[in-house]
């Protein structure tokens, strides 16, 4: 029932065939070309399953309010045919149909689409730009608290800023030309009296003007679009 013992000679010679064979199994291993699949030296074992590093999560990508805002063609930024009088570098609203022309000269205004003041707070006539600031700080006048105190009494400069990105100041009134935060607001009537434009229109504007500049704000009941006009 028992086998007979193995003698030492006998144990040697299969110690040494055992040996001999993991040595080769090993050589075949890491003579195996690299995009060859791994030799498996005892077919009758499955492989181990190789090691796959988990995929990199996907990078975030922050995305503007206005640049998933898509402007109607007719409120973006553009040149235009504008014959006017006014001297190049003038800015001239036109209330009742949203747009800020800045006048080139030759007949050409660059155009922009606006927000303006909503029934009852509009206003018209000429001021001067007496100052300029980048991501202005926003304090609202006594008169907005008193209509609505649930206004902050001061807000810090930055993209949650009403103000927007840029500031243009007329005169002394409490009236500027500035970006907003709600490019949706751009060709509505929804401010106290200010004139907005989308951050973007606001920057490329407040690169053009200097202190000094010329502003010509139009009543509700005239529009400044020369295409508009019967002659």
């Amino acid at each position: 029932m028992f086998s007979k013992p193995l003698s030492v000679d006998q144990f040697s010679k299969k110690t040494f065939s055992i040996a001999a064979l993991g040595a080769l199994a090993l050589g075949l291993t890491f003579a195996t070309p690299a995009n060859a699949a791994p030799f498996n030296p005892f077919p009758f074992l499955p492989l181990p399953i190789p090691y796959e590093a988990a995929p990199s999560p996907a990078p975030q990508v922050e995305t503007d309010t206005e640049a998933r805002t898509e402007m109607p063609a007719h409120l973006k930024r553009q040149v235009v045919n504008y014959p006017t009088r006014e001297a190049a570098g003038t800015i001239v609203i036109d209330t009742p149909n949203t747009y800020l022309y800045y006048v080139l000269g030759n007949g050409r205004a660059l155009r922009y689409g606006i927000g303006v003041g909503r029934q009852g707070f509009t206003w018209s006539g000429t001021q001067n730009v007496t100052r300029k600031a980048e991501w202005p700080a926003w304090t609202p006048p006594a008169d907005m608290l008193a209509r609505q105190p649930y206004l902050p009494r001061h807000m810090a400069r930055g993209p949650g800023n009403p103000l927007g990105a840029r500031a243009m100041y007329l005169g002394s009134s409490i009236y500027r030309i500035h970006g907003t935060n709600d490019p949706t607001t751009i060709g509505s009537r929804v401010s106290s009296g200010c004139i907005r434009l989308t951050n973007e229109d606001v920057s490329d504007l407040y690169s053009r003007v200097n202190v000094g500049t010329k502003v010509i704000v139009m009543p509700m009941e005239r529009r400044a679009d020369n295409s508009d006009r019967r002659g």
